[in-house]
């Protein structure tokens, strides 16, 4: 089994709150990462309906059948048995008594806010990290990472992830749209995600969005949140700094799976990574995306930017830490060029201090310093980052 990242402070986190809850996308290894962290405890999953039926008819009863921990699968399933947790924990304040795990849905999310605020810590697993798979033994090229995408099934089972992509889309993510929204036209749905993958690592317009798709700019907006809310998709601000630019106020678009921005553009295999016109793209969601999940697995928010003004000034992405950013750039190609570093030289006439450099990740397999740019392949860019996080803790 390949061992997750997030595993020791998850278990750290148990004996700290009487309640940790584990949210991430469908598939992405929630239920098997629980029940290895925590083998004593007893599990159930609120899919089952049985199950289900007992914790909505009778929650206390549901509730004292447990009394050394217990796991409760896919808790969005009964989310009125938040306000019996929080009781139970209120009377016993026992660290990590209940492990609870799902997707992120908007009611699921409230009820946290409501119920159990101040007693639980709430961690997002996301798929596979590049990272994980190499001290796994399962490196791959960087097309595959983009091509498969980073599902554990797909690499457990050795599967076709084409196969496995669609029917994700089709048994998740169209099931809980469903659940989330008033979505009757699946097709048109379907089509609007599609889209959205043909904007991924770009400037998000949802006026355009929204024509393209055939639907109003309010249901384009709902739908994105629909994504953003079941771990398809998230977006990255732009950096609001007091200066003196017009700066770009529109979030950039990504998608938390790679693999799964792939399939929606229609790529089925390896080879045509190299081709496609949007492999630029995908390479800077590639990496957006696991610095994304460094962030998560080591239990702290997305703390990226990007930086865009109205005269051509841009910077792929600042990665904040303490309270100063590392402008980072990210291109595809294996050829260090000159104008990869164009970015870094158009602001330092904005930005003129650098306290921990500036970074370049490329599709190369170098590691070098240039002038004042640490220049890094893609599988280095995790460790760099946490080495300065941890020097300036």
């Amino acid at each position: 089994m390949i061992q997750r990242h997030i595993r020791d402070y998850f278990k750290r986190l148990s004996g700290q709150y009487p309640v940790v809850t584990l949210t991430g996308p469908r598939q992405s290894g929630k239920t098997t990462l629980a029940k290895t962290v925590f083998k004593n405890k007893d599990y159930v999953n609120l899919e089952h309906p049985e199950t289900r039926r007992l914790a909505e008819n009778d929650p206390v009863a549901f509730l004292k059948q447990y009394r050394k921990g217990l796991i409760i699968d896919e808790i969005q399933n009964a989310p009125e048995l938040f306000s019996y947790i929080q009781v139970e924990v209120d009377n016993t304040n026992k660290p990590g008594s209940y492990i609870l795990t799902g997707s992120s849905h908007f009611s699921f999310m409230d009820k946290i806010n409501q119920s159990l605020a101040g007693r639980t810590a709430l961690l997002r697993l996301l798929p596979l990290s590049i990272k994980e798979l190499i001290q796994a033994g399962m490196s791959q090229e960087t097309d595959d990472y983009i091509f498969k995408g980073f599902y554990p099934r797909i690499y457990d089972k050795d599967l076709n992830p084409v196969q496995v992509l669609g029917d994700y889309i089709e048994t998740y993510v169209e099931r809980d749209v469903r659940q989330l929204g008033q979505i009757h036209n699946l097709k048109l749905f379907e089509k609007f995600i599609r889209l959205c993958a043909g904007r991924v690592g770009q400037i998000l317009n949802i006026s355009s969005l929204a024509s393209d798709t055939g639907i109003s700019h309010t249901a384009a907006s709902e739908w994105l949140s629909l994504l953003n809310a079941s771990y398809v998709t998230f977006t990255i601000e732009p950096y609001q700094a007091n200066i003196n630019k017009r700066l770009i106020k529109s979030p950039k678009l990504y998608f938390y799976d790679t693999g799964l921005a792939s399939y929606l553009l229609g790529i089925e295999n390896m080879k045509q990574v190299a081709t496609h016109p949007l492999r630029g793209n995908l390479f800077e969601n590639l990496v957006v995306s696991e610095i994304v999940k460094y962030r998560y697995n080591t239990g702290r928010r997305n703390n990226l930017y990007f930086y865009r003004d109205s005269h051509g000034n841009e910077i792929d992405l600042f990665y904040m830490t303490a309270q100063r950013f590392i402008p980072i750039e990210i291109k595809s190609g294996q050829t260090i060029d000159d104008s990869y570093f164009r970015g870094f030289k158009m602001i330092e006439k904005i930005f003129t201090e650098y306290p921990f450099g500036k970074v370049l990740v490329y599709g190369g397999d170098r590691d070098v310093k240039q002038n004042d740019v640490r220049i890094i392949p893609i599988d280095r860019i995790v460790a760099y980052l946490s080495d300065l996080d941890r020097k300036n803790q």
